[in-house]
């Protein structure tokens, strides 16, 4: 992520719009994290070609509101310099239903559904109203999945066991256990009034067999529409508040994002978090550098990365990160009960063709190339995105990367992986939700679950709060 910001400064920022384009080059809009790494795979890519083509490399904001407004104003202005575009999961359906998107040319998306994880490749789907079926609007790129991170130590002195919970459940009993003998008692999870609630809160939602709009009509509301719904709802619910309210709680848990979580958990505050596999590099080099206190064994590891421009591959990591695993360990994310399988919710980057761009075709070359395997390993095992490529998880650059490699997979897949809800009022619904959500925790589940369906219905029927 250093790498990325720091070479992301490198390139030109967009600021305004432009109406011209110019023959063979083919312009790309990613999200600022990772625009570094797509420039260096453009370059490769561009060499290449042969000459066909030459991509340029044009980093969009930090924020994403941001990034989705400058994507819009330029498609909206018709802008024929834009080309491709790095998409994020949520935006699908509302580019798609506003014409701005072009579908996947049906030999290029096979190739996509042959080796692709489900997951990420259902979040570049959708049915406009004039498709007969959903169909690829963009090219899965690179994506991602929480996990639950804890410390088998702590669990160890405390309780007398070496397994991770698989359930709310049981970390909520677990977090008491260790509290009540004296060990920390925070559960770190995203609850600020943000879209990291609404990824916890769709999480645990679809865990319990619940889901916010229904997958096959974004049109209908399924909170509260069946009784099985509305229980689900329910126990999603009731769960965050039992976060939020346990004994010994996050007390700024109102406040707390990925950051905040990743904080809580190297200041040995928790046993548990629940957050993107960054936190595991995280924890490895400040730990090394003396700066996670309950870590001392890890200091011997401090040259290896007193020098951040230069930090070690990932070939020599392997004793490193098992020492980092005695006392920050990965599980799967919990489920809500051992009859449902657990569910996390999706995060990601999908490459997508402007509907403005003049060489469409050439654009969908360009974009073919920006996304083949070779292009995703550098973005996972360089950038340190999980790609959506599923040969790539048995790949040894990339095990040497990703000790959380496996579990990672299996989260990806059509089964295990949670997707927010596919609406082209998405980031109305999501607004809407976490202003009900907020503050995480001070509500009754019982009630909350119909104000919260009237949101989505608002949203819906464009009443809501339109970012």
């Amino acid at each position: 992520m250093v790498a990325a910001a720091a070479l992301a400064t490198a390139l030109p920022i967009v600021t305004a719009c432009g109406s011209g384009y110019t023959p063979r080059v083919i312009n790309i809009y990613p999200p600022a994290d990772g625009a570094s790494f797509i420039d260096k795979v453009g370059q490769k890519c561009t060499a290449e070609s042969g000459g066909e083509y030459k991509i340029v490399t044009t980093p969009l904001p930090k924020s994403a509101d941001d990034q989705r407004l400058q994507l819009a104003r330029r498609l909206a202005g018709n802008d024929h310099g834009l080309d491709l575009m790095g998409m994020d999961v949520v935006w699908t359906a509302e580019f798609a239903d506003a014409g701005w998107l072009v579908p996947v040319p049906p030999a290029l998306s096979a190739k996509v559904a042959a080796e692709s994880l489900g997951g990420p490749r259902e979040t570049a789907m959708w049915k406009t109203k004039d498709d007969s079926e959903k169909r690829l609007y963009a090219i899965p790129t690179w994506t991602n999945t929480q996990l639950l991170w804890y410390r088998p130590d702590v669990l160890r002195k405390y309780l007398g066991k070496n397994r991770a919970p698989t359930t709310w459940g049981e970390i909520l009993a677990d977090t008491e256990a260790v509290r009540r003998k004296g060990g920390p008692s925070y559960i770190m999870v995203q609850g600020k009034q943000y879209e990291g609630l609404m990824v916890w809160f769709n999480s645990v939602l679809a865990s319990a067999g619940g889901q916010v709009v229904d997958p096959n009509d974004p049109n209908k509301v399924t909170l509260n529409d069946t009784p099985a719904h509305r229980a689900a709802t329910v126990e999603a619910l009731r769960i965050l508040k039992a976060v939020a309210t346990a004994p010994g709680h996050d007390p700024s848990i109102t406040n707390s994002d990925e950051s905040a979580a990743r904080l809580g958990m190297e200041n040995g505050k928790a046993t548990f978090e629940l957050n993107w596999p960054f936190v595991f590099s995280s924890m490895r080099s400040n730990a090394a550098t003396g700066s996670v206190p309950f870590f001392p064994e890890m200091k011997r590891f401090g040259p290896m990365f007193a020098d951040s421009d230069n930090p070690p591959p990932d070939s020599e990591l392997g004793p490193v990160n098992a020492v980092v695993r005695t006392k920050f360990n990965f599980a799967k994310y919990p489920g809500v009960s051992d009859r449902l399988p657990a569910r996390s919710t999706l995060g990601g980057v999908n490459i997508a063709v402007a509907s403005t761009s003049q060489q469409k075709d050439l654009a969908f070359k360009a974009a073919a190339c920006l996304t083949n395997r070779d292009a995703q390993k550098v973005y996972s095992v360089e950038g340190g995105t999980p790609p959506t490529n599923a040969s790539l998880y048995d790949d040894p650059d990339f095990k040497a990367a990703y000790p959380m490699g496996d579990d990672i997979r299996a989260q990806l897949e059509t089964d295990s992986a949670a997707l927010r809800p596919a609406s082209p009022v998405y980031q109305a619904i999501s607004t809407l939700l976490v202003a009900k959500l907020s503050p995480v925790g001070a509500w009754n589940p019982e009630t909350l679950v119909d104000e919260l369906a009237e949101q989505v219905e608002r949203a819906i029927n464009g009443e809501g709060l339109i970012p």
